[in-house]
């Protein structure tokens, strides 16, 4: 558990620090654009490329890949890298197909995304869609070199990337969005996917990798009917999240203009304790969970996993009181200023604290999910993730209905997550038999 803590430790060092360089992005993304057009033309612009990343990243092979990497490894280190680069290969495929497709069908899909806004804003959405496409393809492949990272427990340099990409956005900001406008911060944020991409393959190289880009046989390798059995489930988790989001976007482009941005900061700052605590022992925890799993080990699994759960809880807790008590001011202290005036302070701050509500369910869900993926058990976390997001249009419908605006939009996501934490926590046990 030691070395559980002290990785989640450098994690979360690494979190805090990308953390503060993703407020400052915020605050010079407020002091310049303001609550207004371009900034909800950015804001939603991600939406499209994002599908394409949880869709096959985070919807499913990165945490296919380790409990598979660490299996076939553990076994024969020749086998473990030949299955790394079968999965390499197949993904980049992939990513380029998926890409491509959503390029061209972008223009239907920012009608889709962005109905209450005029066509001349949603020309411009569409220019930076299709520019934002590039990012997926560089996190897509950086994310395998991160499972080879996180299986070695290199953590230092997992965690490094999240800061160069927050820096090449910064960057975008201060050096291109004056000649740019909005485009130039898009070209900081694929400018910054690149070097998060190189980052992680040079440190996975480090570790012993070595690319082969034999693309034919990586399809007719055995461990890709693997992959996608536990891709499956998860990519149905990830694509209802997706969607979550975009219904979310779609209806606060009919609450007036500035609207999506309120959200976008609001939820980013909340975001930021989520990263904190829960992606951080999430994601140090997800390889000790998997070796634990794979030696069918139930004693140790739960000698990790029970601790974690409760520092994630605790520390939660803690950050929902300090937002409570300092929301409004740390608002005005980070975003004010510019053309970010006190009306959109006190709005956002009061966002903010609806989404604590759910801070420490937020938080337990990465370690939580990252337990059943663990197992190599992918259809009970998505099952929950589709009652989860019926749960949130259901309330978000009803909340609208009582005149909440732009609050009903965090409330609903709020009660949803406890509700998909709870969910999670009542199956876990039920799956290992135990009480925690």
């Amino acid at each position: 558990m030691k070395n559980l803590t002290f990785s989640a430790a450098i994690l979360a060092g690494s979190t805090f620090l990308s953390a503060v360089l993703g407020i400052l992005r915020d605050r010079l993304l407020a002091s310049r654009f303001g609550v207004g057009p371009e900034l909800d033309i950015y804001a939603a612009a991600f939406r499209i490329p994002d599908l394409v990343y949880t869709f096959l990243i985070t919807g499913g092979l990165a945490v296919a890949f380790l409990p598979l990497f660490s299996e076939f490894f553990a076994r024969d280190e020749k086998e473990g890298w030949e299955t790394a680069n079968h999965i390499l290969n197949a993904l980049l495929v992939f990513l380029v197909l998926m890409s491509s497709s959503l390029f061209l069908l972008s223009p239907w899909l920012v009608k889709i995304l962005l109905p209450g806004f005029s066509v001349e804003v949603q020309s411009s959405a569409l220019k930076l869609i299709r520019l934002l496409l590039l990012s997926p393809i560089f996190f897509g492949l950086a994310n395998i070199f991160s499972g080879v990272l996180q299986y070695f427990n290199r953590f230092f340099v997992y965690g490094l990337a999240p800061v160069i990409y927050n820096l090449s956005i910064i960057g975008g900001i201060l050096f291109l969005a004056p000649r740019f406008g909005i485009f130039g911060v898009g070209l900081g944020v694929v400018g910054g996917a690149f070097l998060y991409f190189l980052s992680q393959f040079l440190g996975a190289i480090w570790c012993g990798f070595s690319w082969k880009p034999d693309f034919l046989s990586s399809f007719r390798q055995p461990v890709m009917g693997r992959v996608l059995g536990l891709m499956g489930p998860r990519t149905m988790t990830v694509a209802l999240q997706q969607l979550n989001l975009w219904v979310i976007t779609a209806m606060a482009s009919f609450l007036g203009s500035g609207t999506i941005a309120i959200l976008y900061f609001s939820n980013n700052l909340q975001g930021f304790f989520v990263g904190l605590v829960g992606v951080s022992f999430g994601t140090a925890a997800f390889p000790w969970l998997s070796r634990a799993a794979l030696q069918k080990n139930e004693g140790e699994f739960l000698q990790y996993l029970k601790p974690a759960l409760k520092q994630v809880i605790i520390l939660a807790v803690l950050a929902t009181l300090f937002l409570t008590l300092f929301s409004e001011k740390i608002v005005g202290l980070l975003f004010g200023g510019g053309r970010f005036d006190q009306t959109a302070i006190e709005m956002t701050s009061r966002m903010v604290l609806l989404f604590s509500l759910s801070l420490f369910a937020q938080a337990a869900i990465p370690l939580l999910t990252r337990a059943f993926f663990a197992l190599q058990e992918a259809k009970t976390p998505a099952l929950i993730s589709f009652v989860s997001f019926s749960a949130n249009i259901l309330i978000l419908l009803v909340s609208l209905k009582f005149e909440l605006g732009i609050f009903s939009l965090a409330l609903a996501f709020s009660i949803s997550s406890i509700l998909q934490f709870a969910l999670l926590l009542v199956f876990l046990k039920k799956k290992l038999k135990q009480t925690f």
